[in-house]
């Protein structure tokens, strides 16, 4: 199944909820994918299925750093925060990502990249300016 588009996922909403993510400790990892993966909404986890491969880029992905710790701006309603970049050197080609916290359960966003990306130099998955209207990760 072919990338459909950017996800919350369900379990990160419910998860959220019951306390079982904290931005401000924890362990977070972005996994790159080609087309061949099927993530959307309902991922719960991380999974090697359609992984993407080449230069220096291993399963299980990336450690991701918190670089703005949860937090709230513009009119004081929005809360969010944000990862500092991901970078792998070599050749690479993905179609989207996974942001997730290891463990079951862990899936927090799919990322489609619209569209086959490739580096043979450094691939970078530039994460946005952290701020209430354009961070990753945001609750309004």
């Amino acid at each position: 199944m072919a990338f459909t588009g950017n996800y919350t996922c369900n379990v990160f909403k419910t998860g959220l909820l019951n306390g079982g993510f904290d931005f401000t400790f924890g362990t977070f990892y972005i996994a790159l994918y080609t087309n061949a993966a099927t993530l959307d909404a309902n991922t719960t986890a991380y999974t090697s299925v359609g992984e993407a491969s080449g230069g220096n880029y291993a399963a299980p992905g990336q450690l991701l750093v918190v670089n703005q710790t949860p937090t709230t701006g513009g009119s004081g309603t929005t809360a969010y925060l944000s990862f500092a970049n991901a970078a792998w050197t070599g050749a690479i080609t993905a179609r989207g990502a996974l942001i997730y916290k290891p463990g079951v359960n862990g899936a927090i966003c799919v990322l489609d990249f619209g569209a086959d990306k490739t580096s043979t130099n450094t691939f970078t998955v530039q994460f946005p300016v952290a701020t209430n209207t354009s961070a990753i990760l945001r609750l309004g």
